[in-house]
């Protein structure tokens, strides 16, 4: 296995707004990553905070989205933005020695902002997969793609993905 993963941050039955425009080419880029022998890892978000109505734990509204392809058994839940807040990703990509990552999900501005920076931060290689992230308000996708670029992670989209 390649000391590579692909990510896919909080694709779930909550996230109902804008992600049908993604869910197509984030189940090319797992196609992608198992053709290359990269690791898929999945990330789902819980809320704990009581009065919530998004991501309770044990219901339909924080299970991975059904249309969403699952390949692996790498399903790591996290509690706060950060994907590296969950234990057992962390302990994943020690045992794995994984390096690079190829990020994919569902807010742009929050989750996949936030692992984005933490994962730059602990110094792993970054590629957002421009056209498999979207975010509740897409005017701001083109605002978070800059940021990504200003911590260094590089900017790639599917097709330059797939025919690399």
């Amino acid at each position: 296995m390649i000391k590579k993963a692909l990510v896919v941050i909080d694709i779930q039955n909550d996230i109902t707004k804008n992600y049908k425009e993604i869910i197509a080419n984030i189940n090319k880029s797992i196609d992608w990553a198992i053709e290359k022998n990269i690791h898929v890892v999945y990330i789902r978000h819980e809320n704990l905070s009581s009065g919530t109505r998004t991501f309770k734990p044990d219901t339909c509204g924080a299970e991975l989205a059904s249309d969403l392809k699952i390949v692996s058994k790498n399903i790591f839940t996290k509690y706060k933005g950060n994907a590296l807040t969950s234990e057992e990703f962390s302990n994943f990509i020690n045992k794995n020695e994984i390096c690079h990552f190829y990020i994919t999900g569902a807010d742009a501005v929050a989750c996949v902002k936030s692992t984005c920076y933490n994962l730059r931060k602990a110094n792993y290689d970054v590629s957002v997969l421009t056209d498999c992230i979207t975010s509740y308000d897409k005017r701001k996708i083109d605002e978070m793609l800059r940021y990504y670029e200003s911590k260094g992670c590089k900017l790639i989209g599917l097709n330059d993905l797939l025919n690399s």
